[in-house]
């Protein structure tokens, strides 16, 4: 069984009191200024036609530490403030190499309020993490303890919109084993009527989160518009709505936790549709209900645990018609508009709708997996054969 060392991070509520809360405040604010002054600094630059690069960044907030404006920034640890510089540094490899847009700058009231600390700037011994700055280590509630003789490289300290605090430790697990290889295969077929249903017939209720919530979350919304602007009552009422969306939230992760971990265990491979969920958002009438069903964080979870468990995920082209194509004849059927659930082929086969989908993602992956065919919809299939009619041929006599 091949074991592989992954970098993975454990994350975990922690209590602070009231020396540690305000320390953590001061470093988030510390953290945000020097990345928006570093920001601006390399924007002015970039207007002359320059390029400022971490290590001169580095020499900026050094300089900026002397003056005293900025003298409040030795009162906080420093290795945050460096991180917050390297962070920066990727944030513009990523746009240059195009696969990101321009950095923004930190807002005071909506960025995420987060600090990292390297190992110089940490202490871990016996379940005891000590930050710099603080004399008492933090109060952290191990919901599950960390793997025998593991001990983190990073560790981030954060703050929700609920009030919440977090601590993330990124640690080298090499206790993440590849599991044993299966024939087992399975066509993925996304939806909101049922959120997911599956090639074997098996459909999986859709909770929907969002609307079970939703009539104290409209509650909620309405108390914090009727308070004055910038008032301690709406910096309640607003801590009221952020608690219920991270309700929200939690219930959507741990469901698809629960999901992805069953489908990666039981399966070698899953055969998924590569869907344009931020296009698909701009429906207005679907938007809420596509939002509140996270296709695209049940992807990301599912490529990520394959990958540690040697499972293979294949990702078809959202074009290729796997709802109007008969799984067993091949036939493609003309149209087929989204208030169709079940269909007659000419075959005289009857089909479910998305059990019909999930089947021919399956037939698509298995010949993508098979010769490395393109899956393309018949009216345009450039670079060769496309997978759809590869399996079509297959399956005739």
């Amino acid at each position: 069984m091949t074991t592989s060392h992954v970098k993975r991070a454990f994350k975990y509520r922690f209590y602070p009191t009231d020396a540690q809360a305000a320390e953590l405040s001061r470093t988030f604010g510390c953290v945000r200024k020097v990345y928006n002054m570093a920001l601006a600094a390399r924007t002015e630059a970039w207007a002359r036609q320059e390029r400022v690069n971490y290590n001169q960044s580095s020499a900026m907030l050094t300089a900026w530490k002397k003056t005293g404006e900025l003298a409040y920034l030795n009162e906080v640890s420093s290795v945050p403030l460096q991180q917050a510089l390297r962070h920066l540094q990727v944030a513009f490899t990523n746009f240059f190499g195009k696969r990101a847009r321009y950095p923004r700058f930190k807002s005071r009231k909506k960025s995420r309020k987060s600090a990292e600390y390297t190992t110089s700037a940490f202490r871990f011994r016996d379940s005891r993490l000590t930050l710099a700055k603080m004399r008492e280590p933090l109060e952290i509630r191990w919901s599950r303890p960390l793997p025998e003789g593991m001990s983190p490289s990073t560790v981030t300290v954060s703050q929700d919109a609920a009030g919440r605090w977090f601590v993330s430790l990124l640690c080298d697990d090499p206790g993440i084993k590849h599991l044993t290889t299966t024939d087992a295969a399975i066509g993925i077929d996304a939806g909101l009527d049922h959120l997911l249903t599956f090639s074997t017939g098996e459909k999986i209720a859709n909770p929907r989160h969002e609307r079970c919530d939703r009539v104290a979350l409209a509650k909620a919304q309405r108390r914090l518009a009727k308070k004055a602007k910038d008032s301690v009552n709406r910096a309640k009422a607003r801590r009221k709505v952020a608690k219920i969306h991270a309700r929200i939230a939690d219930r959507r992760r741990d469901a698809l936790h629960k999901i992805t971990t069953r489908l990666v265990r039981d399966n070698q491979t899953l055969v998924i549709e590569d869907l344009t969920v931020r296009n698909m958002v701009k429906n207005r009438r679907l938007a809420r209900a596509i939002s509140d069903a996270a296709w695209s964080q049940f992807r990301s979870m599912l490529e990520y645990k394959a990958a540690w468990y040697g499972r293979e995920v294949i990702a078809i082209d959202r074009w290729f018609p796997s709802s109007k194509l008969c799984s067993s004849c091949g036939a493609l059927a003309d149209e087929m508009p989204l208030s169709v659930r079940a269909w007659t082929c000419e075959c005289g086969t009857i089909h479910d709708r998305d059990v019909n989908a999930a089947k021919n993602l399956l037939a698509a992956g298995r010949a993508v997996a098979a010769c490395g065919a393109g899956v393309r919809p018949q009216r345009s299939s450039p670079g060769g054969q496309s997978a759809m009619k590869q399996e079509t041929s297959r399956r005739e006599p």
